[in-house]
């Protein structure tokens, strides 16, 4: 009878022991994966921490570029030997002033628009020239790809604007062997659509030259010698 007892008791041990090391098991794969999750997360708190550092220091120089003085914008006189420069200011009056060492000495030209510190006056930078505004209106064709073939009925005008425009391009010498003047240019005219803006594409293709289009009225300015710049 004892030894019955004693064994219904190992049995219950057991299981309870067995059930409880699942159990156990159970919980260690839990904390596992939580871990896991955990690590992820710090990686990635991590990283994103990481990422703001920098979007901070990117705003605290853009903080402090936008907080830098202005500069004045000056031209290049004259460069001399000792490495110093003198420049015109936009207020008028010439200075001999200092360059930035990290600036490209070949770039330093008579003539060149620069930026000027305000209270030294030294050059911090090179400006790119100055363009007239007016001329962002007109279209830009780098090459055209118009073809003479492409131009039907105008057989005589095709030939006489190459005689006129393509052959002092290409081939100059001829004239200048024989003494003639090349002409400086051709006027085309003639009612809307007989062909003359395609004609002038035609030979910007074949002589490989920039075809600019703009709109006759916008050579005619109020100032005399506007329109002229504007051809220039």
């Amino acid at each position: 009878m004892a030894d019955d007892i004693s064994v219904k008791d190992d049995v219950e041990l057991s299981e309870y022991l067995m059930e409880r090391l699942r159990k156990l098991e159970e919980e260690y794969y839990k904390l596992k994966e939580l871990y896991r999750r955990l690590e992820d997360e710090k990686r990635f708190v991590e990283s994103e921490r990481i990422r703001y550092e920098r979007e901070v220091r990117r705003l605290r120089s853009e903080i402090e570029r936008l907080r830098s003085p202005p500069l004045i914008v000056g031209y290049i006189s004259d460069v001399l030997e000792d490495g110093k420069v003198v420049v015109k200011s936009s207020t008028g009056p010439k200075f001999v002033v200092n360059t930035s060492q990290y600036l490209n000495k070949d770039e330093l030209q008579p003539g060149t628009r620069v930026a000027l510190n305000q209270q030294t006056l030294a050059i911090i930078s090179v400006l790119p020239t100055p363009k007239d505004p007016m001329v962002y209106g007109f279209e830009i064709d780098e090459k055209p790809d118009i073809s003479y073939s492409d131009i039907g009925g105008l057989d005589k005008q095709i030939e006489e604007v190459r005689e006129a425009v393509e052959l002092p391009l290409l081939k100059p010498h001829l004239f200048a062997e024989i003494g003639i003047e090349p002409p400086k240019g051709v006027l085309l005219f003639g009612p809307p659509g007989t062909g003359k803006t395609l004609l002038a594409r035609a030979v910007a293709h074949h002589t490989h030259a920039t075809f600019i289009r703009v709109v006759g009225s916008e050579f005619v300015q109020k100032y005399i010698g506007e329109g002229a710049r504007l051809v220039r």
